[in-house]
């Protein structure tokens, strides 16, 4: 039977670490989240928001993810750091992360692999250096990966998560892979993994749109150059300063004489047309 004094240092080492387990959860809740545009839609990934059903996102209530290959094992948390009330790790080398009574507290993800028969345990994740990206940035849709590092005990470690977009509840984790020297991947199929999908209202204006606003800021900048010419060097004032001054009073008659021509020539043909029927007898 443990000591009173014990139980009242367990009691008091679990509210520390749940305090840091919400003030890290606080911190990182912003880097699991993410916004991008792609033809006109906005994508809005939140994977910590709650959504019907997971109340905390695709944060795993039991406060931990845990995958296995081979004799490696591997367990990690996704936007916050890993809580264990049962399947702690127990291993060496947890220094870094929570040590060997509170192995995987202190960090995000942990891997444990058996050398010369022992556990030997390796951070791989912190939530200071979680990032978030889509996982085809040509389908957006398909969901996010969420990439965490370690540079701890002189390993240069990370692993990353992708977060598949499937609104019929969770499957996984998937495969554990590992893809370099201190370098793991999985996936994981979420509903938090889908996007809030907002359409844009489009104010494009479409390259027709874009050439006619060139050609307008062209049009205001020669007139522009051309007045203060007029006014500071050939010292020209009134409403003669505007180049060409003539030529654009003119333009409004030249126009409606081109409209007028070209309605006349389009008269002149229709009635040519219609006189090269000639009247059929019967």
């Amino acid at each position: 039977m443990k000591p009173a004094g014990d139980s009242v240092r367990w009691v008091s080492l679990t509210f520390a670490v749940y305090v840091l387990h919400r003030l890290s959860f606080n911190s990182v809740f912003g880097q699991c989240e993410l916004s991008i545009t792609d033809s006109n839609k906005l994508y809005n990934y939140t994977l910590a928001s709650p959504i019907p059903n997971f109340p905390h996102g695709v944060l795993s209530e039991d406060g931990f993810y845990k995958v296995a290959a081979n004799e490696t094992i591997l367990w990690f948390q996704l936007c916050d750091s890993m809580v264990f009330n049962h399947e702690q790790p127990r291993c060496f080398g947890c220094k870094d992360c929570g040590g060997t009574s509170h192995c995987g507290m202190f960090c995000s993800a942990l891997v444990v692999n058996k050398i010369e028969g022992y556990p030997v345990c390796t951070t791989i994740g912190h939530t200071s250096s979680m990032t978030i990206d889509v996982v085809d940035k040509k389908n957006p849709r398909t969901g996010v990966s969420v990439r965490m590092s370690s540079t701890s005990s002189g390993n240069n470690c990370s692993l990353t998560v992708s977060v598949i977009c499937d609104l019929d509840g969770v499957q996984g984790p998937g495969a554990l892979e590992k893809v370099g020297r201190c370098d793991y991947a999985t996936s994981l199929r979420h509903p938090s993994g889908c996007a809030k999908i907002i359409s844009i209202n489009g104010n494009r204006l479409g390259w027709f749109g874009s050439l006619m606003t060139v050609i307008v800021c062209l049009f205001g900048a020669y007139l522009l150059a051309g007045v203060v010419y007029r006014h500071y060097y050939l010292r020209i004032r009134g409403i003669d300063v505007i180049p060409n001054l003539e030529f654009w009073t003119s333009l409004p008659h030249r126009v409606q004489g081109m409209f007028t021509w070209i309605v006349c020539k389009f008269r002149e043909h229709t009635e040519s047309y219609r006189s090269s029927y000639s009247a059929v007898h019967f």
